[in-house]
């Protein structure tokens, strides 16, 4: 009777991540819900949105990249915060777009 180190490190960050998502998503929710919201908080709501959008992505790209016998857990969770980083470095200026057009769509239907 053994204990795997690896795969419990591995299954706990894994749902760190997991609930960490969820709490972003449902941030944004809440802040995209606010319907007297101001024009620079829907473009706050608008850019954090591109930003998770833009994480996201990262992360999918990151899982087709094949594991060497290397791979670290801890350098797996630093990784999840510099994607995090780079999605909010991306978005700052004009970003990508899609935060304009969500911003020009939430004013429009306000």
């Amino acid at each position: 009777m053994g204990i795997s180190i690896g795969s419990d490190t591995q299954y706990f960050a894994d749902a760190a991540k997991v609930a960490d998502d969820n709490m972003k998503a449902e941030n944004l929710q809440e802040k995209l819900k606010n319907s007297t919201a101001t024009d620079e908080e829907m473009m706050d709501a608008a850019k954090s949105f591109e930003a998770y959008l833009l994480e996201q992505v990262m992360k999918e790209m990151r899982k087709t990249v094949p594991k060497n016998d290397e791979d670290n857990p801890y350098l797996e969770q630093f990784g999840d915060i510099q994607y995090e980083e780079y999605a909010k470095l991306m978005t700052q200026g004009q970003g990508i777009g899609i935060a304009q057009m969500l911003y020009e769509a939430m004013k429009r239907d306000a």
